[in-house]
């Protein structure tokens, strides 16, 4: 069975996206690396609806890496190697989620198998959300030896 990659972002949008730039940077790194993987975009109005599509009933259990300053901080081959061996196990969901403004709560991080920081510094969501698409099309770059990555 071949694994989904959801790049999950909770956000309390108001109507039309003032984000476009983001929105179509996001689009761009999802579209190419949905060459080798499922891969798409989705965003919650709250936790509580990511926790609700994390515990369906009668699927196997996604796995949830949950972005977090606390978190891990990995290469991009570290996250590369991460993302092989949830193919290998068998995993058929692998969400990558970015909290909510204030930080997660106790019911995510309860949940989490995986914390990741994209580094010390503070970045807003938005931007978060592009440079996590990036790096998942980067995995699949090095997993596959595409030039992309290029080593560097």
């Amino acid at each position: 069975m071949l694994m989904k990659i959801r790049l999950a972002s909770i956000t309390k949008r108001r109507g039309a996206s003032k984000e476009t730039a983001v929105d179509e940077l996001t689009a761009s790194y999802v579209k190419r690396a949905s060459r080798y993987c499922a891969v798409e975009s989705v965003e919650f109005a709250s936790e509580e609806a990511l926790l609700k599509v994390l515990e369906r009933a009668g699927r196997t259990a996604p796995v949830l890496v949950a972005l977090d300053s606390r978190g891990a901080q990995w290469t991009s081959e570290e996250l590369a190697a991460f993302v092989r061996r949830q193919m290998e196990n068998g995993t058929q969901e692998l969400f990558f989620a970015i909290g909510p403004a204030d930080g997660w709560t106790q019911a995510v991080s309860g949940r989490v198998q995986q914390m990741l920081s994209l580094g010390r510094i503070t970045l807003p969501h938005e931007l978060a959300r592009v440079v996590m698409a990036e790096q998942i099309y980067r995995a699949f770059a090095i997993l596959n030896n595409h030039p992309y990555h290029g080593g560097h």
